[in-house]
């Protein structure tokens, strides 16, 4: 459990196998760098447990905005961003690579 948030996002593996992670994200604040680019090898379904976060899709030019409870699946080689989380509250996210 996470008490108190330092300034960098937190990254926490939960579960790995060879070919399936589940990882939990704690953000507050933070977004990706602006020439930065997720290009991952497998899919990523993404849940917003907590907070508020907005992604961008390159290949869209489109936004999509998460709030507690949302969820995407993002097909492997989709490139995104982390545009926004909330600065002002945790945004926790369980993600699930497979």
């Amino acid at each position: 459990m996470v008490n108190d948030i330092s300034k960098e996002e937190i990254f926490e593996n939960l579960l790995v196998t060879e070919n399936f992670r589940i990882e939990r994200i704690v953000s507050k604040g933070h977004t990706s760098p602006k020439d930065f680019w997720y290009d991952q090898e497998q899919n990523e379904w993404v849940f917003v447990v907590k907070g508020h976060a907005i992604l961008f899709f390159q290949d869209e030019n489109q936004e999509i905005e998460l709030q507690a409870g949302d969820y995407i699946n993002i097909p492997a080689r989709k490139k995104h961003q982390v545009k926004w989380t909330d600065p002002e509250q945790e945004t926790v996210w369980l993600a699930i690579y497979y």
